[in-house]
């Protein structure tokens, strides 16, 4: 297999279309669909950037999931074959003091698992 830590993960130039929906979908049972509405669209407008995966981690105080989950496999599949990733959809939550990944939640726990140190194209609002 080699050494995971060595392959460098691939990414879209550009986060997918149905990206949108999805992390919509997500944000609906955090916020009333006026806010969803405004998130969604600050998304669509922000630039990308990006952040080192383990600090993705660490500021949404989310646990990683393993390969055991069916997603991540998936995701990992596709860094092994190369193919290009969408870029991460984040939300700040500065109540409280932390991120929200709105999409890109299984694609961070697929990368992280070959290089926590990876840099994570993303949107963040």
């Amino acid at each position: 297999m080699g050494n995971d830590k060595t392959r460098t993960v691939q990414w879209l130039p550009e986060v997918e279309a149905h990206d949108y929906p999805a992390a919509a979908s997500y944000l609906a049972l955090l916020h009333p669909e006026p806010r969803v509405a405004e998130l969604i669209a600050a998304l669509e407008a922000a630039p990308l950037t990006q952040f080192k995966a383990k600090d993705l981690f660490r500021a949404s105080a989310l646990s990683l999931l393993g390969t055991s989950n069916s997603h991540v496999e998936k995701d990992r599949k596709k860094i092994r074959k190369a193919v290009s990733l969408s870029p991460l959809l984040l939300v700040r939550d500065e109540v409280h003091g932390k991120v929200v990944i709105a999409d890109g939640y299984h694609r961070l726990c697929a990368v992280y698992g070959f290089d926590e140190d990876a840099w994570i194209p993303c949107k963040i609002v």
